[in-house]
């Protein structure tokens, strides 16, 4: 979607060797500076080889727990359970996001997965048949092995039906020389702030004719954008700052802070034309 471009800055616009993640969205964005992580968990062999899924709280979370049609967002790293060989892992990455319930990972994750809470830390032991089986994964994965992950839950976003999409009208503004503001409702969860990484859906219009551009809507994982210099459009990084989590809010950007003297044609926003976003607030870590 050209929504994509949203998380460009005003003037323009870990590898892996087992394929453990589902194709990467449209939506889904650079999340954080790696340089914000946090050390790479160990991982405990288990004493036998896996039969079955094994599935180990070591921290439990808080609210409730995620269940099939959640996207959610984790640190994870993996290893043989054999040996300990180390074969993926993001925790000095971004996160990693994925929708449970539609197969786009290994069943063991679909599986395993449930029930975790925001904060919790799991370890999962997956027998080889709920893993890459007698296939296995490129030379990182030999055939018919049991892996082992520890998997750091940091958000879950219940699934969002696109008929949910707010109906706006009147989105047209005069003119604007500095950010406008205006919240529709108010969450009541975690607040966002400068730095912080945010799970939202998006809609745009052009600010001088009101008419609709782009919507997130459609697409069942949310976008994910770091409240960053850089890491975002100005008017995203100094405008999504205080909503909270529930939370929907327009910005109305004036052009210098949105695509500035040249637009953006991606999304169809002509040269030097103020933007008007409405925003809703999913998840913040």
């Amino acid at each position: 979607m050209a929504v994509a471009g949203l998380t460009l800055t005003a003037c323009g616009g870990s590898d892996s060797s087992s394929d453990i993640s589902a194709p990467e969205s449209e939506n889904s964005l650079l999340a954080r500076d790696p340089a914000d992580e946090s050390t790479e968990p160990e991982v405990a062999l288990p004493t036998d080889t896996p039969t079955e899924l094994i599935i180990t709280d070591i921290t439990d979370g808080d609210g409730d727990g995620a269940v099939e049609g959640d996207t959610v967002f984790v640190y994870y790293v993996g290893v043989l359970s054999s040996d300990g060989t180390r074969f993926d892992g993001n925790f000095d990455g971004e996160p990693f996001a994925v929708t449970l319930g539609q197969g786009a990972v290994i069943r063991g994750w679909d599986e395993g997965l449930l029930g975790m809470r925001v904060g919790g830390r799991r370890q999962l032991d997956i027998p080889a048949d709920l893993a890459y089986g007698s296939a296995g994964s490129g030379d990182a994965i030999p055939p018919d092995s049991a892996i082992s992950f520890v998997v750091d839950m940091l958000a879950i976003v219940p699934a969002i039906d696109a008929a949910d999409e707010p109906e706006l009208n009147n989105l047209q503004t005069p003119p604007l020389t500095e950010l406008v503001i205006e919240d529709l409702v108010e969450g009541g969860g975690a607040e966002a702030e400068a730095g912080s990484t945010v799970v939202v859906h998006i809609i745009a219009w052009r600010g001088d004719t009101g008419e609709r551009l782009v919507s997130t809507w459609s697409d069942p994982r949310p976008a994910t954008l770091t409240l960053v210099t850089d890491g975002s459009l100005p008017g995203i990084v100094d405008g999504v700052p205080g909503m909270k989590v529930g939370g929907r809010r327009i910005l109305n950007i004036p052009y210098a802070d949105a695509f500035g003297d040249e637009g953006n044609s991606e999304l169809g926003l002509p040269e030097k034309t103020d933007l008007v976003l409405v925003i809703d607030l999913f998840a913040v870590f």
